[in-house]
């Protein structure tokens, strides 16, 4: 069997054996699994209660900075500088912005799909720059808030230094493969 195949039949049957698995396990250990979704579900709207002031302030500064054309006139300042090394300044904003917010970087992304051929550098280097990098401060704050984290120091140096990583590697991939 070709590994494209074996691939395409892992990812098929990959989810419904976990849950199997799981659900085996637990009537093995004679776990109350219906009583204990339901209180894993409980959590999860409390959680999920929890952490709305936090998305709210991300998405408020996101699109505070998205409108105010903050992230617009920086990749314009930075332009030159991005010729150089091959970083069309269509891109630069969703550099910046796929740090703060997914919805928001895919809102950038479709922007950048929309004015350029979807064969172009700029939108193959966005699509990767998309799977490249997380969410850092959507995550430090949605989720750290969530579990009352209040110094996240270290997590924050490490997910800056991540996407900062990944950018790099999307244009050194990108240049590599469509250049």
């Amino acid at each position: 069997m070709p590994i494209k195949e074996f691939i395409d039949v892992l990812s098929l049957w990959a989810l419904p054996a976990i849950i199997l698995i799981i659900l085996t396990v637990a009537i093995i250990k004679k776990v109350p699994v219906y009583e204990a979704f339901i209180e894993g579900a409980k959590e999860g709207a409390k959680v999920s209660f929890n952490i709305i002031p936090y998305l709210v302030a991300i998405i408020v500064a996101v699109s505070m900075l998205r409108a105010s054309g903050a992230i617009d006139s920086l990749a314009n300042l930075c332009s030159g500088i991005l010729t150089k090394i091959h970083l069309p300044a269509d891109v630069l904003p969703l550099a910046f912005v796929r740090s703060l917010s997914g919805s928001a970087a895919i809102g950038v992304f479709s922007d950048i799909v929309q004015h350029n051929d979807i064969n172009s550098y700029t939108t193959k280097l966005s699509a990767i720059m998309m799977g490249c990098s997380e969410t850092t401060f959507y995550v430090l704050t949605v989720y750290f808030g969530a579990v009352g984290i209040k110094k996240y120091r270290y997590a924050l140096l490490t997910g800056i230094s991540a996407d900062i990583i990944g950018i790099i590697m999307s244009i050194v991939i990108a240049r590599f493969f469509f250049m």
